[in-house]
């Protein structure tokens, strides 16, 4: 039996995303109003998977609310417009042509509530890694090892993946040399190796509660 539908529902291209929003609510203290669902098409995740499925998503007749939290990657505005063309052909008539720098939130008549986050922070390109690594305490005497060894190794070209990938490798090089080596990044969080009360965070965390309209249970 298909699971029925979430009135309120946030997003995102895939599974890491999917545990560090969870980790980031958990510590916050954020009340469960709302499902943060991986984007799913033909048997695939990611951005297209997630455009293509967004017309018949927003189309579910009980949903109230929609998060879309996707990375920005290399071209911010591309990405932008690639949401926002998809959103107008919805209906959507007051989304604007550049992203705000604290999120979008948007509403048209007989249709959901809609929000948009473009990782790492509406402003400049990148991913949830670029955003994680935010969250890396600012006296954090081993971030500068992590971040030279991950030059060294392309400026000798020994790196064997995409350069698009670079904040992956320095995010992970980092967690591999924690106490508990390697823990996922939603699983940092949760144990503090990672700032979670970082200022990128709060902005998040704000973005989701003026778009849930979620009361602060965090005080």
């Amino acid at each position: 039996m298909p699971k029925k539908p979430k009135p309120h529902q946030l997003l995102v291209e895939g599974k890491n995303d999917r545990h560090v929003i969870w980790a980031l609510c958990n510590q916050y203290q954020l009340p469960e109003t709302f499902s943060v669902e991986v984007a799913e098409e033909k048997g695939t995740e990611g951005i297209e998977a997630l455009l293509a499925g967004l017309p018949a998503r927003i189309d579910e007749p009980k949903l109230q609310t929609l998060g879309i939290v996707v990375d920005a990657d290399q071209d911010l505005l591309a990405r932008w417009q690639a949401v926002r063309n998809r959103l107008m052909e919805s209906g959507y008539q007051t989304i604007p042509t550049v992203p705000p720098p604290d999120g979008g939130v948007y509403t048209q008549p007989d249709k959901p509530k809609i929000g948009v986050w473009l990782m790492p922070d509406n402003q400049l390109p990148g991913m949830l890694e670029d955003f994680v690594a935010h969250l890396i305490p600012s006296d954090d005497s081993l971030r500068p090892k992590a971040e030279a060894i991950v030059q060294e190794i392309e400026q000798f070209n020994l790196n064997r993946y995409t350069p698009i990938h670079h904040p992956k490798a320095l995010i992970h090089t980092w967690l591999a040399w924690q106490e508990t080596p390697g823990m996922p990044m939603g699983q940092a969080i949760t144990a503090q190796v990672l700032n979670y009360n970082a200022e990128i965070a709060n902005k998040f965390v704000e973005w989701l509660k003026r778009l849930f309209e979620l009361a602060d249970t965090s005080k």
